[in-house]
C-alpha cells in the first residue's frame, strides 16, 4: 500500500493512533471503489481524422494507354485475327525505320500482344518519380508471363501525357497443359510493372487557394461532423471550423500555413458516430449489424417444416409360360412432419449488440433464419436500425 493510499484511509476512518483490520479493509473497499470508477467508465474507440475524412483538391489521377508487349514465348496475339495488333506493330517498325507497310509481308509471329496499360497517379506526384502500372491483354493472347512492355504514354481524361511506363511484367500466372486437360493458376493475361512508370507532368494541388479547404467525411454524419469541427476548434483556432452538411467540415486557413494546420488537423482524435444499420447479403447468408442496432421486445414462432419424398421403384415379373417381359412399378412415398422444439420465444431488447445476437442464437437461429426473422421484425416496427438487403 502506497503512503498517499494509506493518507487516504486514515482520513477516512478518522486516525486516533491505530486501525482495526475491519476499518482498513473497509476503507480500503471503499476507497478502491471510488478511486477506479473514473477508470472502469466505457469510452469509445477513437480514430483519428485523417482516417475518416478526405481533404479537397487532394485526389488520384486515372491514367490509360494503349501499347505492346513483346518477348512473349508464342503465347501472343495472332495477327490475322487481331488486325489491330498487326497495324500497330507495322507502325511501330515504321518508327523505328524498318517499312514493310508496302512489301507483300504476311507477318506470323506469335510473340506479341497488344495490351492496355492502367495507372493512378497519386496527388503531390513530381516529375521524375516512379509509379505502378498494370497492363492488360485487349486480343487473342493467351499468356503474357516473360513478355516486356515497350514505351507506353499514359493519358489523363484531359488528353494530356503524364507519364510513360515501360519494363518486364509480372503476373504471378502459370499454365500447365497435357494431352487431354490443362491447369490455370491466377490470371495470365494481366501482368504488373512495379515503379514501371515515370511522371513526366505534375498535377498542381492548391491547398486553401480561396482561404477555406473542405474536409470531406466517408461516412456522412451530423454528429460525427460536429465532433470533428468541435475538435479543430478547440485544439487549432477558435471558430475556424464549420459543419456545411453531413459529409463537409469548412476550414478557414486565412494566415495559416495550410501544410502545418492540415497536418495538426489530421492527428486529432474524435469518437465517430455510426448509424444503426443491418446489412443482409441473401445469397451468402451474411449479416452485419452495427453497435447501435437495438430491437424492442418481440414474440418470435420459428417453426420448419419437412418434406421428405422416397422413390421405390418395384420390379414386377412377367407371368410364369409366357412371352411378358418385366416390368418396373414406381412408388413413391411423401411424408410431411413439422419440428415442434420450435416454440413461440420472447426476444427481449438488448442494450448491446452481444445481448441481441445473443437473444437471437438462444432462440436457436442460423444465418439464414436470421435474415427472414429480421426482415418480419423490421416490418413490425420492432428492428430500430436500417435494414439493407443485398
Amino acid at each position: 500500500m502506497t503512503s498517499s493510499m494509506r493518507n487516504r484511509l486514515k482520513a477516512t476512518v478518522g486516525y486516533r493512533g491505530g486501525l482495526s483490520r475491519w476499518s482498513i479493509l473497509l476503507a480500503a473497499v471503499a476507497l478502491l471503489a471510488t478511486g477506479m470508477a473514473p477508470m472502469s467508465s466505457a469510452r469509445g474507440e477513437q480514430v483519428r481524422i485523417k482516417d475518416i475524412v478526405d481533404y479537397e483538391g487532394v485526389r488520384d489521377n486515372q491514367l490509360v494507354g494503349y501499347g505492346l508487349v513483346v518477348g512473349l514465348n508464342g503465347s501472343g496475339d495472332r495477327l490475322t485475327n487481331t488486325i489491330f495488333t498487326r497495324e500497330t506493330l507495322i507502325s511501330m517498325l515504321n518508327r523505328l525505320g524498318v517499312n514493310i507497310r508496302d512489301r507483300e509481308i504476311q507477318l506470323q509471329t506469335h510473340d506479341v500482344a497488344a495490351v492496355m496499360v492502367t495507372a493512378t497517379l497519386p496527388p503531390f506526384s513530381h516529375g521524375g518519380g516512379h509509379i505502378d502500372v498494370t497492363v492488360s491483354a485487349v486480343g487473342d493472347a493467351r499468356a503474357l508471363t516473360g513478355g516486356t512492355l515497350l514505351v507506353t504514354p499514359l493519358q489523363a481524361a484531359d488528353g494530356e501525357v503524364y507519364a510513360v511506363a515501360q519494363g518486364s511484367l509480372v503476373t504471378n500466372a502459370f499454365t500447365a497443359t497435357g494431352q487431354a486437360a490443362n491447369v490455370t493458376r491466377n490470371i495470365p493475361t494481366s501482368g504488373h510493372i512495379a515503379n514501371g512508370g515515370v511522371v513526366e507532368r505534375e498535377v498542381p494541388v492548391m491547398l486553401g487557394e480561396k482561404g477555406f479547404i473542405r474536409l470531406s467525411l466517408y461516412n456522412p454524419n451530423f454528429t460525427t461532423a460536429t465532433r470533428i469541427a468541435d475538435a479543430i476548434n478547440s485544439h487549432i483556432g477558435r471558430g475556424i471550423a464549420r459543419v456545411d452538411d453531413p459529409r463537409t467540415v469548412a476550414v478557414n486557413l486565412t494566415g495559416r500555413d495550410p501544410s502545418q494546420t492540415l497536418y495538426r488537423i489530421g492527428d486529432l482524435l474524435i469518437e465517430p458516430d455510426t448509424m444503426a444499420k443491418v446489412v443482409v447479403d441473401e445469397a451468402s447468408g451474411t449479416i452485419v449489424m452495427g453497435d447501435n442496432v437495438r430491437i424492442t421486445t418481440v414474440a418470435i414462432a420459428q417453426g420448419n417444416l419437412t418434406i421428405q419424398i422416397t422413390e421405390t421403384p418395384q420390379a414386377v415379373p412377367a407371368a410364369p409360360f409366357t412371352n411378358g417381359q418385366t416390368a418396373v412399378v414406381p412408388r413413391t412415398q411423401i411424408t410431411a412432419s413439422t419440428d415442434s422444439t420450435h416454440r413461440l420465444g420472447i426476444l427481449r431488447e438488448g442494450p448491446t449488440l452481444a445481448s441481441l445476437v445473443g437473444g437471437m442464437n438462444a432462440l436457436g437461429m442460423g444465418p439464414r433464419d436470421m435474415i427472414s426473422i429480421l426482415q418480419a421484425i423490421k416490418a413490425d416496427g420492432a428492428l430500430q436500425a436500417d435494414l439493407e438487403v443485398r
